[in-house]
């Protein structure tokens, strides 16, 4: 048996009670980091009787602001700090991963060589077109992009995709490459993930979770936070791809 579902069982049994008292909760999750709330809402599920639901939203905050009854959001840390201050979240904000830029390409397409800058430079201008979005992970790919100096060069190639995974644009054939978190990718049928940025490029895209104001079930939504971002449980952070905050 798995060691760390003893441990949090143990603990949390505590804390949170068993299944024949069971609570739901729900999580308010975006496309970046929807894919770690499910894989750690289903470890919690496990460890202690109750139902969460990973619940995946166009704009969460807009969902929290409208006082729908949730129980979690997940943000980035100063979103979540910022929810806290206007008391629209409660307790204390916890990291619990962080998501890498990889680069997508058509399954069964030859890969790229993606080690160190001048192969990924090569790679961007070999590419007869390149994908991204214009928030998140698209905004770094963007920044990096400028900051390679290539913004010019690869111009007309670009096409910004939004509202859904960019690694879907490979799949139809919209686009030859594109560039987003790791996690996004991975899900994508077929696209496959070529491989991450170099080290010396990689950005993160980092989550935080907060308890919110409106929970009916605060106790069980703070025990499943704590989950979230309790070492014993970076397996499942990394399930997806996501990767556990640096700490």
């Amino acid at each position: 048996m798995q060691k760390w579902k003893l441990m949090m069982a143990a603990a949390l049994f505590a804390v949170v009670g068993t299944s024949a008292n069971s609570a739901e909760i729900i999580i308010l999750a975006g496309q970046g980091n929807i894919s770690g709330a499910r894989d750690l809402g289903a470890g919690f599920a496990q460890a202690t009787g109750h139902k969460v639901t990973a619940r995946q939203e166009r704009n969460a905050l807009d969902t929290v602001r409208a006082g729908t009854p949730a129980d979690i959001v997940l943000a980035n840390p100063p979103v979540i700090d910022d929810l806290i201050k206007q008391g629209k979240a409660v307790g204390t904000r916890v990291d619990w991963a962080r998501a890498g830029i990889g680069v997508a390409i058509k399954a069964g397409a030859p890969k790229p060589d993606l080690s160190n800058t001048e192969a990924f430079k090569r790679a961007l201008l070999n590419a007869k077109s390149i994908g991204y979005s214009t928030v998140g992970s698209g905004l770094m790919a963007a920044k990096i992009i400028e900051r390679l100096g290539l913004a010019e060069a690869l111009k007309a190639r670009t096409k910004f995709l939004d509202g859904f995974p960019a690694a879907e644009a490979v799949a139809r054939g919209e686009v030859e490459i594109a560039l987003q978190q790791i996690n996004v990718i991975l899900p994508v049928a077929g696209a496959e993930l070529a491989g991450p940025l170099p080290p010396e490029l990689q950005e993160y895209n980092h989550f935080a979770a907060g308890v919110l104001a409106v929970s009916k079930e605060r106790e069980v939504a703070t025990a499943m936070v704590k989950f979230m971002g309790a070492p014993e449980n970076a397996a499942l952070v990394r399930k997806s791809g996501l990767e556990p905050p640096a700490r």
